[in-house]
């Protein structure tokens, strides 16, 4: 089933239950009611398959460009475990901390002692049982739905990727054979030191070990992971900076430094009932549709999304949500607060506000794990104890044309 034959039969079946609501007829509205829902549910299973599918696809193309022996394994320091690089989507490590792991954490913390947290601590927050309470969420889930690349205790690196393929020309028999080469790229992914600090009063030292290790270190986790997923977005890809997707430094003199051609973009004045559309069509090459892409955006532009009416005033499009992700007509979404307003009255032009195309076209490579440190040395007539932490990362994209960008173009509200 396609996006537009869904639409299409949603938007048949709510118009008859709308004429049953009208009637009040209660077992007809709700037989159409169930097959709305069997019609959702039957969309998203296809539109899970289809990523499945392709997800299943790039991890062969990754088995079949494996080479043993290319390069060692990587390894969690002081453990001998080796990193799950084949599941490089996901960045897992195969070992976790659970909460034994964590209470010691927390008593190297107290005696001053730097403590590591694995590449998982960088991707996949552990949540804690504790007496506090967290603040509403701060970070996107973009960090963990892009592809990473494990490099602990490596250095910056070039990444390969085709920018197009030749075209094959009738000849003569007794001429030259045409000649047509495919054309490579390279984008460079750099090492860049995200770092944190903070000061909490002494009376954290009171608290258990597993708390304090909970108070703490999940604390410089969350400040690093939300500078990273920001920095996925808008990364200006200048020295010890990640490249972001909206970042404009590509240029014919330097290719190496992206892989977005600014001419691309997308330039929109508003949200209305065409924009998704506009936005998935120019997507992609001119011969396939691409599915399986993802729209990345501010919270109050899927508002506007949502806020849309026909003339009939219904709903243009059906959108569901779990936190920082969602469906809009079975378009996959994630928020993220970098992105610009496109809907906003008081967005400059040129502004980047959106950003589609599949996840993992944006590389993360992870070149340490977190390292946490304690000291009492500062402010020490005033009773604080300090903390700081430290992680090298880099990213860029790294597949020629990898996303569409969307700027905010002169002339909207």
């Amino acid at each position: 089933m396609t996006r537009k034959e869904y639409v299409e039969k949603r938007k048949a079946l709510v118009a008859e239950a709308e004429a049953y609501a009208a009637e009040g007829s209660v077992e007809r509205f709700n037989d159409v009611k169930a097959q709305i829902e069997a019609l959702d549910r039957e969309y998203e299973a296809a539109i899970v398959a289809r990523a499945n599918a392709r997800a299943l696809q790039e991890e062969l193309k990754a088995l079949q460009s494996r080479t043993v022996g290319a390069d060692e394994p990587a390894l969690v320091p002081g453990t001998g475990q080796v990193v799950d690089t084949m599941q490089a989507d996901k960045a897992r490590v195969i070992t976790r901390w659970g909460v034994q792991a964590s209470a010691e954490r927390g008593r190297a913390l107290k005696a001053m002692n730097a403590v590591k947290l694995t590449t998982e601590g960088v991707l996949v927050p552990t949540r804690y049982g504790t007496d506090l309470m967290p603040a509403w969420n701060e970070v996107s889930s973009l960090i963990d739905l892009v592809r990473i690349f494990p490099r602990i205790g490596g250095e910056a690196f070039e990444r390969s990727y085709v920018r197009g393929y030749g075209e094959g020309q009738e000849v003569a028999d007794d001429a030259d054979y045409h000649e047509s080469d495919t054309e490579f790229g390279f984008v460079r992914i750099g090492k860049s030191k995200v770092t944190v600090y903070t000061e909490e009063d002494e009376g954290v030292l009171k608290l258990p070990d597993i708390d304090y290790d909970a108070e703490i270190v999940n604390g410089v986790r969350i400040a690093l992971r939300k500078r990273i997923a920001r920095q996925i977005l808008v990364g200006p890809g200048t020295a010890n900076r990640l490249t972001g997707i909206f970042a404009s430094n590509y240029s014919s003199a330097d290719p190496k430094a992206g892989a977005i051609d600014p001419a691309t973009d997308l330039q929109l004045a508003t949200i209305d009932d065409g924009t998704l559309d506009e936005i998935i069509f120019s997507y992609g090459g001119e011969e396939d549709v691409e599915s399986g892409a993802a729209l990345i955006l501010n919270k109050q532009d899927l508002k506007a999304f949502a806020k849309l009416r026909d003339g009939n005033g219904n709903r243009v499009h059906t959108i569901s949500y779990n936190g920082n992700t969602g469906l809009i007509d079975g378009v996959p979404f994630i928020i993220n607060s970098a992105c610009g307003v496109l809907s906003g009255a008081d967005t400059e032009p040129d502004t980047y506000c959106m950003a589609y195309g599949h996840l993992s076209n944006y590389g993360l490579a992870i070149f340490s794990d977190i390292d946490v440190q304690r000291s009492t040395d500062y402010k020490f007539r005033s009773g604080q104890v300090a903390h700081r932490g430290s992680v090298y990362v880099g990213g860029n994209v790294i597949k020629w044309n990898g996303f569409v960008r969307v700027k905010k173009a002169a002339g909207g509200e």
